[in-house]
């Protein structure tokens, strides 16, 4: 069976994951640039300095994506790059690699979708407080306002941030992402408040330039999946969804309902109302610049049931379930609930941004790169995302994560995502075998997909 006419079949990439040529150029240095270098901060001492060296192979790198056929490629900017200071004089070197990507892409059919936030935030201004800033929504917007004019005649496609969630949580609370803090609750949700300040500028100045354009965000977090089709494991699986009760950034309604409703989740807001910035409510209408399509990010969900009093209940995976190299468990129903019960709230079309897995992938002796996990791992996720179309939910795309392999943040070079292998040592790219089961899936519009 199909997916919808006009379905969007792509694959992602992040900037500071593939670039490389950290200071080529004239690029400023990013948080991410200070973290990697920081000793003992990410696996086997990685860093992007060189990455896939993706600024000076991007020509390649398209090609590749048009061997596999994509419709579209989901791309983020390096904010240093142009701006080196975060602010103020444009380095016109870093903006003209951007707009010869786009241009690269276009002349070959596919379309590109700009992310203009994948976690890379400018050092000059983190010095000045980051996101901690108040400022930092005006900063982000005055970016945004430098790229939609340059790019914004060619791009109709854009994501403001990338799963705000990670960047908040493990990089300013947890420790382990770049910028590398441990700050309190009080400082996560003034940061998480001043993002969506960015995400409302930014689609101001976006909307502005281009009256057509298609914005949102890619958003991500806790998603339930009932472990029963009964109407009672159905509503605790809707309710692990959505449930804001705790002070964490990690439920995705944080970050989606001021977007989409212009309030923050009732009952989350009873939880940190008492550590939200003074005058937080006043700042509700510039946030409330709702999406076009909904952008989601997803690798994994919980398996729920209906306990006491109807109460959602997570049930932990028995032993030996299948999980990823990564550790990450292995739930392709995700890809049916998720959307699901994001398409209910929302009433917008579902564009999965991420999906994917790492798995260990080598070069064999005959010179290809088996990796029939990916296969499988692909067929069983983009089966349950046809389910969901099945059920009523506008679905308009799929990007799969990531086109090649790349530097996985702290990680390092440790976990291998892409669809193309990369050997970091010569740079050479092999396609693996599921770039090759990708392209059929395109070909056919998911139709070559096995049915279950």
């Amino acid at each position: 069976m199909s997916f919808p006419e006009g379905f969007v079949w792509g694959a992602a990439a992040a900037s500071y994951q593939i670039e490389g040529g950290f200071d080529a150029d004239g690029r400023g240095l990013s948080v991410w640039d200070m973290f990697a270098h920081r000793p003992g901060a990410i696996h086997n001492g990685d860093s992007g300095d060189v990455a896939c060296d993706h600024y000076h192979r991007y020509k390649e790198d398209v090609q590749l994506m048009r061997q596999i056929g994509l419709h579209a490629y989901r791309l983020s900017l390096s904010w240093s790059r142009v701006l080196p200071h975060g602010v103020g004089p444009i380095n016109e070197a870093g903006l003209e690699f951007y707009d010869r990507l786009i241009d690269e892409l276009l002349a070959n059919n596919i379309q590109p979708y700009v992310t203009l936030y994948h976690w890379d935030f400018p050092l000059d201004l983190y010095y000045r407080g980051g996101w901690l800033n108040r400022d930092s929504s005006d900063w982000f917007a005055e970016y945004a306002q430098v790229i939609v004019r340059a790019l914004g005649d060619r791009v109709r496609y854009w994501m403001t941030m990338n799963e705000p969630s990670v960047f908040t949580g493990l990089g300013h609370l947890g420790g382990i992402h770049a910028p590398g803090d441990r700050l309190g609750a009080p400082e996560g949700f003034r940061i998480a408040h001043h993002v969506l300040m960015a995400h409302g500028k930014a689609s101001q100045v976006i909307r502005a330039h281009r009256s057509d354009a298609q914005i949102s965000m890619a958003a991500n977090g806790q998603l339930g999946i009932p472990v029963s089709s009964s109407a009672a494991d159905i509503e605790a699986a809707r309710q692990w969804t959505f449930n804001c009760v705790e002070p964490s950034v990690w439920y995705t309604n944080w970050w989606t309902d001021p977007v989409m409703h212009g309030i923050y989740p009732i009952e989350g807001i009873k939880a940190v109302e008492s550590i939200m910035p003074a005058g937080f409510e006043k700042d509700l209408p510039t946030i409330h610049q709702p999406y076009d399509y909904f952008g989601l990010n997803v690798y994994w969900g919980d398996y729920v049931r209906a306990g006491k009093e109807g109460q959602p209940e997570r049930i932990p995976s028995p032993p030996g379930s299948p999980i990823t190299a990564f550790h990450w468990p292995v739930t392709p129903e995700v890809l049916q609930w998720g959307p699901r019960f994001l398409y209910e709230r929302y009433k917008l079309p579902i564009v999965i941004t991420e999906n994917g897995l790492s798995n260990s992938d080598w070069v064999s002796l005959d010179g290809a790169v088996h990796d029939p996990q990916r296969i499988d791992h692909m067929s069983r996720y983009l089966g349950n995302f046809r389910k969901a179309s099945e059920s009523g939910v506008k679905i308009a795309g799929y990007f799969h994560w990531s086109i090649m392999d790349n530097f996985e943040w702290a990680e390092g070079m440790k976990h291998r995502f892409g669809l193309v292998h990369v050997d970091y040592t010569t740079q050479k790219r092999t396609l693996k075998d599921s770039a090759y089961f990708y392209r059929d899936v395109i070909a056919s519009n998911g139709a070559s997909l096995p049915n279950f």
